[in-house]
């Protein structure tokens, strides 16, 4: 009886866990949007399509090589990925699969003026931002 008293607290604080994380996720989507109709009346809500194609849509970088956040990533951002320079893996980005994103929210704005700027060659628009996220939120299983 015990046991299946700790196996089931476990498993709700890893359910809130990882419902703060996307809660979280969710917050920025929010966040950017605001920001991102402020710059342009006409944007009204993130698209998750909008999200995905961004997601895997191929930019030159500045080195001249072409590469899209898929390029890491793979094409499902559930899957755990591999640095395209490094070989290091990468964990997922989904939030709902990888409960350690957007824990710490400064850092995710860290992340992505580093990596739109590796990749566009430019920080990323906080439309941009809100699709992204609204996208990586509906992402929940890993290709198998």
């Amino acid at each position: 009886m015990k046991i299946k008293t700790i196996i089931a607290t476990f498993g709700v604080l890893f359910s809130v866990h990882a419902m703060a994380d996307v809660t979280n996720a969710e917050k920025l989507v929010y966040k950017y949007t605001n920001i991102a109709h402020s710059a342009n009346s006409m944007y009204e809500a993130p698209s998750i399509t909008d999200g995905k194609i961004f997601f895997n849509r191929k930019f030159k970088t500045p080195s001249g090589k072409e590469a899209a956040c898929a390029s890491c990533h793979t094409n499902n951002p559930a899957n755990v990925g591999k640095n395209i320079v490094t070989n290091k893996e990468i964990p997922p980005l989904a939030p709902r699969v990888n409960t350690k994103r957007f824990t710490d929210l400064d850092k995710v704005e860290e992340e992505f003026t580093k990596h739109c700027n590796d990749i566009l060659g430019a920080d990323c628009s906080p439309s941009e931002k809100a699709n992204f996220i609204a996208y990586l939120l509906t992402e929940t299983k890993p290709s198998k």
